[in-house]
This record gives C-alpha cells, sequence and structure tokens, in this order.
C-alpha cells in the first residue's frame, strides 16, 4: 500500500479507526478493533473504545489509547494490528510518541504515566515488559486526563482530574513540579508550544491557562503565569497550541471551536458547523488547516486563514472522538 503524503485517521465509537484521502474526504481504509474477550467483557471493560490516537513520526504506525491496552497499528498494511501494549490497568487517555519513534509515552485513568519501548520483541510473554517506566505519586490514583512530551523530549507533563498539572523528570525519574490553577477542576487537555517556551491547559470549566516555561540546564524551573482565558461556558476537551506558535485552538461541549491570537489571547475567529460535541482537533504542520472531531459523527478540515469548513469526512456511524493528521 503507497503512502499518502497526508495522513488523516478517527476512531468512533462505532468500533472502528478510518483514515481518509484529504482531498476528496473519502475512505480509503477502515480497520475494526481487534475482538473484545469475554472475560474483559465481564470485567466491565471495552478495549474497543479508543480514547486518542496518534501517528508515529515516521507515519508508519498509528498508535490508539483503548481501555486498558495500548494499540499499535500499521498504517500501510492491510494486516492492520502490530502489537498490544498491557501494563495499564483502566482506561488509556493520552498517548504519543518521542521523535526519535523508539519509544511512546502514555497515560490513564489508573493514575499513571507510563514510557514504553517500541523496540522490544513483539511475543505475547514480552508485552509487559514493553513498559520502560511507570510514574505516579505514592498512595495517589487519580485519573489522568492527558499527558503531553515537552520538546526537550525529557520531561513529561500530566493533567489530572484533580486539577493538578505535575511535570515528570524522566532522567531523575521523579516529579519535579506540581501546578494547581483551579482546584477540584479537571485538567482536560494540555498542550506545549513547539519551541518548548508556553504552555496551555484546559479544564472542565471552560477555562484555559497559559503560562510561560522557564528552563535552566534543558529542564523546567518554573511556569510564570501570562494569562487566565475564559474561552468557553463548557468544557474544554482540547486546546492546541499552533504549529507556527501564533494560535490555541480550544475545542468544546459548546460545538464550537474557538481560534485564539497567542500575542494578545484575544479572539480570532470560531469554527461553527459541527452540531454536537467537538472532542479532538489537530492542526497541519503549516498551522494553515485544522481537523476538528465531533459527536456528530463527522471530522472536519477548516481554513486557517478563512475559518470556512473546506472538506466533511463522513463515515462513522456513531460519535467520532478523536483524530489524528500527519502531513509532514
Amino acid at each position: 500500500m503507497s503512502q499518502p503524503s497526508v495522513i488523516i485517521a478517527t476512531a468512533s465509537y462505532d468500533f472502528t479507526i478510518r483514515f481518509w484521502e484529504a482531498q476528496s474526504a473519502s475512505c480509503y481504509r477502515a480497520i475494526n478493533y481487534p475482538a473484545v474477550p469475554q472475560r474483559e467483557l465481564d470485567e466491565g471493560r471495552n478495549p474497543q473504545n479508543v480514547n486518542k490516537l496518534e501517528i508515529s513520526p515516521d507515519k508508519r504506525h498509528l498508535a490508539a489509547a483503548c481501555n486498558p491496552y495500548i494499540r499499535l497499528f500499521d498504517i500501510n498494511s492491510h494486516h492492520g494490528h502490530v502489537r498490544t501494549f498491557v501494563a495499564h490497568t483502566s482506561n488509556v487517555t493520552a498517548v504519543g510518541f518521542h521523535a526519535d519513534g523508539n519509544s511512546m509515552y502514555s497515560g490513564s485513568d489508573d493514575g499513571t504515566v507510563r514510557i514504553w519501548d517500541l523496540r522490544a520483541p513483539n511475543r505475547p510473554e514480552v508485552y509487559e515488559r514493553n513498559c520502560l517506566k511507570a510514574y505516579h505519586l505514592d498512595g495517589s490514583v487519580t485519573p489522568i486526563n492527558t499527558v503531553v512530551l515537552h520538546p526537550n523530549q525529557i520531561e513529561l507533563i500530566s493533567g489530572d482530574q484533580d486539577g493538578i498539572i505535575r511535570v515528570w523528570d524522566t532522567r531523575m525519574n521523579s516529579c519535579t513540579i506540581e501546578l494547581v490553577p483551579e482546584p477540584d477542576t479537571a485538567i482536560r487537555s494540555l498542550s506545549v508550544m513547539r519551541d518548548g517556551s508556553m504552555l496551555a491547559a484546559a479544564n472542565d470549566g471552560g477555562t484555559c491557562y497559559i503560562w510561560n516555561i522557564v528552563r535552566g540546564s534543558q529542564v523546567i524551573t518554573e511556569f510564570e503565569p501570562i494569562h487566565k482565558l475564559q474561552a468557553h461556558n463548557r468544557h474544554i476537551l482540547k486546546c492546541v497550541l499552533s504549529p507556527d506558535n501564533k494560535y490555541l485552538a480550544t475545542a468544546s461541549s459548546d460545538k464550537t471551536v474557538k481560534i485564539w491570537n497567542v500575542d494578545s489571547f484575544t479572539l480570532d475567529k470560531v469554527l461553527t458547523g459541527h452540531q454536537r460535541w467537538v472532542w479532538d482537533c489537530a492542526f497541519s504542520v503549516d498551522a494553515k488547516f485544522i481537523l476538528t472531531a465531533s459527536s456528530d459523527m463527522t471530522a472536519r478540515l477548516w481554513s486557517m486563514e478563512e475559518g470556512n469548513e473546506l472538506r466533511v469526512y463522513r463515515g462513522h456511524n456513531k460519535a467520532i472522538v478523536c483524530c489524528a493528521l500527519n502531513d509532514v
């Protein structure tokens, strides 16, 4: 299978991951999730739910955060499923790749942040050993909602259900900073500016907090508050800083995506058209386009310059809860 230059993927409650041709908006491949063992259904688990999608830097693999596993798929093979990563004990809510493509990170409702070795042998008996490191505070089982990797490739930043942001130093294997912007208000999404200079955090109250990231000898030393943005009157489900460092996008349960100027944190435009919650969004590498995913069973591609809808990706028959875009 030839690899398209632009990879767009979506996952839905209809138990499929779909890949889309960017220009024609046609689905050229659908992956059905692996069968669910009856014992897992008996335990109340549903590994078929996908909470987050991430495309590897080399565009070869797609990682899907499920419950309680991470599934890895080969983007260019009809065989699809490559391997399963086992160690989390509850819903996996975050997944991403390190820049070298050799490792992967994740966060879960089980209260842990983990790092995985992608080079380990693909055999069932070593699945547990694929997990290189696990981070959590002793006695804490607070669900992790979001995890991002700082561009220094050393520190992971997590946001949890209690409203706490933590920095995990993967060299020191410890939590080095804790930040609580709004106690008892869940952090739903985090985004780090591509140059590593800024952090945005969105919560269930519709507020987005922004900090300057102060660093010393590579690692983060502190966060300097810049702005508190009341972006929506309902939940913010995703926030993303654009690759060109100019914009902040906030996707909400109010059915809109708002685009904010980073220099002044003024509203640039509102993307309207989705009929239900907007769960996820992703910028193109040049920040000229943004992809969105919604409970209205559609994903949409928008022009950042005009703020208008360019393509609608239809084919799922239930809510789309996450999307991924790689056009590098």
